[in-house]
């Protein structure tokens, strides 16, 4: 027998398709956009589809635009970053959450802090500080300000995930003679790795996509990472360009996209971690 949907479930329904095409179009649009000849931006509707493949809106986008060097300077960046914010932040969770010690409490609670304190608060003084020290124009100084400002958030998630780990697992594995450290990677890292790549995603789109810090810390125009390249990379061409413009955001967009894809199902079994007991 067929079921019929009742009013509410095509509600529903049609209010999640409207929600997935306001989703989807922007994107297709950009990526149409990215491959159309520069006379059809002028001759043709702004929703009109292109009718060849004009890639050479990727080339000049990548040599005369500079994306070439602001990805480079962005997977420097982005990459380093995540590493030691995920490993930093998951030995945190441990030490916090499974090790017993004095001041464990006092030390989440500072953690706790940094999550709930603006970024924008701290921007100047941080700025001062580094501009004291030097470490202005540096990747490197860059890098260590996403560490810092990841941190807490990460510590925070963690902590959260390592305590729906059962920490009998824990107790039998020092029984059998483990030590601490085997213990920290053979079984409490294996267990939460879900959870390890949802935080690490998260982390990547932070990085990847900002703006602010990038902007404030990094003037020197050949150690710009892709957000700012792109602001300037849109100020030297303007309105005349559209082509290169568009490329320029597709190459910007397309890496995180695909990583989400590759990473999906990941993703979802982190989201509902700890979730259900037992």
């Amino acid at each position: 027998m067929k079921k019929h949907l009742k009013p509410a479930n095509l509600i529903m329904l049609l209010l999640l398709g409207i929600l997935l095409f306001i989703e989807i179009y922007p994107t297709f649009w950009l990526l149409m956009s990215s491959i159309k000849a520069p006379d059809e931006f002028s001759l043709r509707p702004v929703y009109a589809l292109p009718e060849n493949f004009y890639w050479q809106n990727y080339v000049r986008a990548w040599t005369d635009g500079k994306m070439s060097i602001y990805f480079r300077n962005s997977i420097l960046v982005v990459l380093p970053a995540i590493f030691f914010t995920m490993l930093v932040g998951v030995m945190a969770a441990f030490a916090l959450e499974v090790m017993q010690w004095k001041l464990k409490n006092t030390v989440l609670m500072t953690f706790l802090a940094g999550v709930m304190v603006p970024g924008q608060i701290v921007l100047l003084p941080l700025f001062t500080m580094y501009y004291t020290l030097h470490l202005t124009n540096s990747l490197v100084g860059l890098m260590m300000i996403y560490i810092a400002f990841g941190l807490p958030l990460t510590i925070f998630l963690m902590t959260g995930y390592m305590k729906a780990v059962p920490h009998e697992i824990f107790e039998a594995a020092v029984m059998d003679g483990a030590n601490i450290f085997q213990i920290f990677s053979q079984i409490a890292v294996p267990m939460i790795a879900n959870s390890i790549v949802t935080l690490a995603l998260v982390q990547f789109f932070f990085v990847w996509n900002d703006l602010l810090l990038s902007l404030t810390f990094i003037s020197d125009t050949k150690l710009r990472t892709l957000q700012t390249g792109l602001l300037s990379f849109v100020g030297q061409y303007g309105q005349r360009e559209w082509g290169p413009t568009f490329a320029s955001i597709a190459i910007t967009v397309v890496p995180t996209l695909l990583l989400y894809l590759f990473l999906n199902r990941l993703i979802i079994r982190g989201l509902t971690a700890g979730a259900v007991k037992g």
